[in-house]
């Protein structure tokens, strides 16, 4: 059961909000009783209908445009969050760019431009979200890491690997130097799940890929959901600079 959130309502923004496990973490925060800003380089009808569907008053779910790779874009929805709830608690990186290429095949641009969405943005939107929080004295930041950043991918590309694990190292980062201040910054790093991301990216090797999985089965997104939302928590002050695993057994330390 979700902790009882302090004093008033928290306002969580969710990067890659408007589908798949983004969506699953938007529901979970929701449910919990937080207000939700859908954030998404392309909100449309999906981010709309969610929105929708969680409150047709507009006033606990929202929408917002964000590209992770553009730092003026975190500012922005921030400003708005702030002028239209009056601050905002939580951020969740989930958004990011996931690409299965060859590693020989990886042009060093496609590389770069991987690192900047997926590490580049964690990093910006942490940056600009804590600067908030620290003015404040309170703030959580989940970030969405992935086994590809811990045992260097196997059915993802380099540059995706590359960047979870990057994301990893910035949440130590930003977990050590935000403590002081009321802040935690916490990392998931799941396996693969029952995502239509993962299922594009598995295409039909995916009764070979959970075959090599330990437990026999895909992970589940509403499971890792909950996981953002314990560690979105007030109660999750003493927890910091963690990497919460959930691989089905894929990877064990």
């Amino acid at each position: 059961m979700a902790a009882p959130l302090p004093e008033k309502i928290q306002t969580a923004v969710i990067t890659g909000g408007a589908r798949g496990f983004g969506a699953s973490v938007v529901r979970a925060l929701h449910k919990a009783g937080y207000r939700v800003v859908i954030a998404d380089i392309d909100p449309g009808e999906e981010a709309t209908a969610l929105a929708s569907e969680l409150d047709l008053a507009g006033e606990t779910a929202i929408t917002a445009t964000l590209d992770v790779s553009k730092p003026e874009d975190f500012q922005e929805v921030l400003d708005k969050c702030i002028e239209r709830y009056g601050s905002v608690e939580v951020l969740v990186n989930n958004a990011a760019r996931t690409m299965a290429q060859p590693l020989m095949e990886i042009d060093p641009a496609t590389f770069n431009d991987i690192m900047a969405t997926n590490a580049g943005g964690t990093f910006a939107g942490s940056q600009i979200f804590a600067r908030h929080f620290k003015a404040r004295g309170y703030g959580r930041i989940v970030n969405m890491a992935s086994l590809a950043g811990q045992n260097g991918g196997t059915a993802t590309g380099a540059h995706y690997a590359a960047s979870k694990g990057a994301i990893l190292t910035l949440t130590k980062v930003f977990a050590r130097d935000l403590a002081p201040f009321g802040i935690t910054c916490n990392a998931i790093a799941p396996g693969p799940m029952d995502t239509p991301m993962v299922r594009g990216v598995l295409g039909e090797n995916i009764d070979k890929a959970i075959a090599n999985i330990p437990v026999q089965k895909l992970g589940d997104p509403e499971f890792v959901a909950q996981m953002v939302v314990m560690l979105a928590s007030p109660e999750a002050a003493f927890v910091n600079g963690a990497c919460w695993d959930v691989n089905g057994g894929l990877y064990v330390r």
